[in-house]
């Protein structure tokens, strides 16, 4: 056997190893990711896949530009066949385990550069087509989830503090702590003896 053949086996060896270690790396991505998106990038100049490289990295999103057939045999390990009908043409892919991240930035950017396609993705483990994940982009990112909710609770926590603050500003005066419907009822009741003189005249 010939040193060339030597070399070529090994050459083959070693392009083989760095395709399964690609296919892993991509496996990993897509279960570790809440979400993933399928976009098409034909048609944007390097400046404008720079802005967006840009903004995605500035909301924690991995963007990655694969070949389709390395993602296919990804999906084959991972179950995500139906991903693979989206896989013509040059593709890019984002990944975040933030699920509203990809698809909220890519919308965005989609629709000042109306190159980039939006395609599938998945989210949660879950194949979704294109029309899933606009609807995905309308959402807001985790913060702005948890500031809903916040406004949500805000008027019964805003009333709570307002009496622990009564509280705790009659303690510190030292005056008894009563009550709201007993304070209002105090009034009344001081009012009552000024009733009593009448009821004596009425006696006399």
């Amino acid at each position: 056997m010939s040193i060339w053949v030597l070399e070529r086996g090994n050459m083959n060896q070693a392009v083989l190893s760095n395709k399964q270690a690609l296919v892993s790396e991509i496996s990993d991505k897509m279960k570790n990711s809440q979400s993933t998106v399928v976009c098409e990038y034909r048609g944007l100049s390097v400046a404008e896949v720079t802005e967006l490289r840009r903004n995605l990295r500035a909301e924690n999103v991995d963007f990655k530009v694969y070949k389709n057939t390395m993602v296919e045999r990804a999906c084959d390990e991972c179950g995500y066949d139906e991903l693979k009908d989206c896989l013509n043409g040059p593709n890019a892919f984002a990944f975040s385990t933030d699920a509203t991240a990809p698809a909220r930035v890519l919308a965005k950017f989609a629709k000042k550069h109306k190159a980039l396609v939006l395609k599938s993705g998945i989210v949660e483990g879950k194949v979704v087509d294109e029309a899933t994940i606009k609807e995905l982009s309308l959402l807001p990112n985790r913060e702005g989830m948890l500031s809903m909710l916040l406004s949500c609770l805000q008027s019964p926590v805003s009333s709570f503090a307002r009496v622990v603050k009564a509280v705790a500003e009659a303690k510190e005066a030292g005056a008894p702590v009563a009550a709201p419907a007993a304070q209002e009822a105090a009034p009344a009741a001081e009012a009552a003896p000024a009733e009593e003189p009448k009821a004596e005249e009425a006696a006399a």
